[in-house]
């Protein structure tokens, strides 16, 4: 086997590597910036607790569920890497429910938008109920797949 060859055939396990490697640090990265903007939401959260000369509750209110946000997707990453490189669906679900329930309490106005936002909400929870009820590995399917 020449020296070229041997090389072809490192390629399938080094380039996986390799992008997992870069993905990593993609997401510490992330992490950091994410983790700065968190801390600069709580000084600005600080700041409008401090003056609130006009009583913008909505201005507050958008900054505490903006800080909510950073630290769910710190969580986020956080559980990819505990969870050996693997994002659970659940935890997108998680944020997709969430974020919908901010949208409500931060723009409820239009009663349309707001029955929207709900259902898209039941149709989260009714998916998140249907992934809790699979289970979680593949079942073997031993006469469709095999051929003796």
């Amino acid at each position: 086997m020449s020296e070229n060859n041997k090389w072809i055939s490192k390629l399938p396990v080094v380039i996986p590597k390799l992008l997992q490697g870069v993905l990593n640090l993609s997401l510490i990265l992330l992490a950091i910036v994410l983790s700065f903007l968190l801390f600069k939401e709580l000084f600005m959260f600080a700041g409008l607790l401090i003056e609130n000369k006009n009583n913008n509750f909505k201005v507050f209110l958008e900054s505490i569920l903006i800080f909510f946000l950073y630290f769910e997707f710190i969580t986020m990453i956080v559980k990819y890497f505990k969870e050996h490189y693997h994002f659970p669906l659940r935890y997108f679900i998680y944020i997709g429910i969430t974020a919908m329930i901010r949208l409500i309490i931060v723009d409820h106005k239009d009663p349309i938008n707001t029955l929207i936002y709900s259902l898209i909400i039941l149709i989260l929870i009714i998916g998140y109920f249907i992934m809790n009820l699979t289970p979680r590995e593949r079942p073997e399917s031993k006469w469709f797949f095999t051929r003796k």
